[in-house]
């Protein structure tokens, strides 16, 4: 093995625990800022918070770190990773400038026309008559999405014009999503499987990782509200080499080519949700880091180790390729009242009875210990995710439901079919 690295991570929540478990199960040495009490099992963590962008320099600065690698959205639109560029220390997160691809749905849509790149037909208005207006400009109800960063949930897939226009009034007069719903992309709705495709970027060269699926909606079927997302499975099986070729050739290549040509290459993680339609692959939103859950089945199944593609990665020298994983799955735990409003402080159990269980890891999204007696408790809508992985994807469901058996809390929810669309036949 190459010699060990000290690795500082940005974030504090599932995503980072995968990629603090995964940087310390290859022999390197794990910070993680702020991280949480579950992370803290398998890294050190440092109580600066992801948007102290002060005071993630200095401790990245202090620890002498060889390697940053930025998980949340929020640091990469406001500049940290250009900040550690211009220290000089390698980072794995895109510049402010190739990371509006993600803090701008409006701007990644006018980028994607600007450079042919395979997408709905949408408009972007700003005030609630145009949008009203422009909601009747589609044939069937459009997607509505506020246009800034919204933690995943500032989508809404209706069924009716009337429920269309509902979620609009939301953003720009009810003000729901803050300033990040100040602005909304009306799309036209694709039909298809959708799909989660990591790209790993030294701004020239690039590398895939295995496509995931997540599930975004609250409950089984894909019914509910939308959510940060209720759990992930990894390799997807409609995401055939023949389609790897054909995204990366009409959609990885022409995307950062773009960003080169217009001098902002993109230089970290970008993710691609894709929607395959009958028609083709189609983008629905670029995001500029490692994405949740879908990052936890994808790093506890990867086959090789990552760190040296990272570290290739924010050098510029990457080698071009693919990274293949077993297969894997994560079912997420999560509180009641997620995704509004989530109770947070209740005692967590089972945790002690699943920490030795075969080809199973629990990574902490929401997690905290009790101050007074150090017991484990909730401290988010996303709780835990449950990740397994086997020889085949229903081993790999099975054994992550036999480990959601130990756990539990009150008000607990999870979804029972994650995964199950990709098995044929079905799991019994």
């Amino acid at each position: 093995m190459s010699k060990a690295k000290r690795i500082l991570i940005v974030g504090g929540g599932g995503r980072e625990h995968a990629l603090a478990w995964r940087c310390a199960h290859e022999g390197h040495e794990v910070h993680v800022a702020p991280g949480n009490a579950g992370i803290a099992l398998d890294a050190t963590c440092h109580a600066v918070s992801a948007g102290d962008i002060d005071g993630l320099l200095q401790l990245s600065m202090q620890l002498g770190v060889d390697l940053v690698v930025i998980g949340p959205e929020q640091p990469l639109v406001d500049g940290l990773a250009d900040r550690l560029h211009h220290l000089g220390v390698p980072t794995v997160g895109p510049s402010s400038a190739a990371a509006e691809l993600e803090g701008s749905k409006a701007a990644a849509k006018a980028f994607m026309a600007r450079h042919n790149i395979p997408t709905a037909a949408y408009r972007t208005v700003a005030h609630l008559e145009d949008g009203l207006a422009a909601v009747r400009s589609f044939e069937q109800p459009p997607v509505v999405k506020a246009s800034g960063l919204a933690g995943g949930k500032g989508v809404t897939v209706p069924d009716t014009m009337e429920e269309a226009e509902a979620a609009v009034r939301e953003c720009l007069d009810g003000g729901r999503f803050g300033t990040a719903g100040s602005t909304v992309v009306l799309e036209q709705r694709l039909y298809g499987q959708e799909v989660s495709l990591f790209v790993l970027s030294d701004g020239t060269n690039y590398m895939t990782m295995a496509a995931a699926q997540d599930h975004k909606r609250l409950l089984d079927g894909d019914k509910g509200p939308n959510t940060g997302g209720m759990g992930a499975y990894c390799p997807a099986p409609i995401f055939t080499s023949e389609l790897r070729e054909r995204v990366s050739r009409e959609i990885v290549a022409p995307t950062l080519a773009g960003l080169r040509g217009e001098g902002r290459p993109f230089v970290g993680v970008l993710f691609i949700g894709l929607m395959l339609t009958a028609q083709g692959p189609s983008v629905i939103e670029y995001n500029c880091r490692f994405g949740d859950p879908e990052t936890q089945p994808l790093l506890f199944g990867l086959r090789e180790p990552l760190v040296p593609h990272l570290a290739a990665l924010a050098s510029g020298q990457l080698s071009p390729g693919h990274l293949a994983c077993d297969p894997a799955v994560t079912v997420v735990l999560a509180s009641e009242g997620y995704p509004r409003s989530p109770v947070k402080g209740v005692a967590i159990r089972g945790l002690d009875r699943v920490a030795d269980m075969p080809g199973v890891k629990v990574f902490h999204a929401g997690t905290a210990r009790d101050d007074e007696d150090g017991k484990w408790i909730t401290a988010g809508g996303r709780v835990l995710g449950v990740c397994a992985k086997g020889n085949d994807l229903q081993t790999a469901i099975k054994r992550a439901y036999a480990a959601c058996e130990h756990l539990e809390f009150e008000g607990m929810h999870h979804r029972s079919d994650i995964g199950v669309r990709a098995l044929t036949p079905p799991l019994t």
